[in-house]
């Protein structure tokens, strides 16, 4: 999974279980602040990646990054995320808390943090 759609994945997955705006996503991995802002409703979230100048979101379960035209397909349960990146073809889990996800990608046996700022 690109370390840029980790990224999505995490900002997606706030927005959808905090019902907050995202303004920005610190990535601990890489550590560097990306340029995210996402937000959702309803199960429809709609973002942009400002580094790479690009939108995604979508309808749940389906999400769409525009950039490279890759379908993310999650699930919400509470706190937990699960899914599957078709563009990777590897399958993932997150979990949302207070201003944090993390998410476990299964291919990589590797968890990644995010550090999520929200208004």
């Amino acid at each position: 999974m690109h370390a840029y759609t980790r990224a999505l994945v995490a900002a997606a997955a706030y927005a959808l279980v905090s019902g907050r705006k995202v303004a920005g996503v610190y990535d601990h991995a890489g550590g560097r602040h990306l340029r995210i802002a996402a937000e959702a409703r309803d199960g429809h979230v709609q973002g942009y990646d400002g580094d790479r100048a690009v939108r995604f979101g979508g309808s749940l379960p389906e999400l769409r990054d525009v950039g490279v035209g890759t379908a993310i397909h999650m699930t919400v349960d509470g706190a937990t995320v699960r899914g599957f990146d078709r563009g990777a073809a590897g399958h993932f889990t997150g979990e949302v808390t207070d201003g944090t996800v993390q998410l476990y990608v299964h291919a990589e046996g590797v968890w990644y943090a995010f550090g999520i700022q929200s208004v």
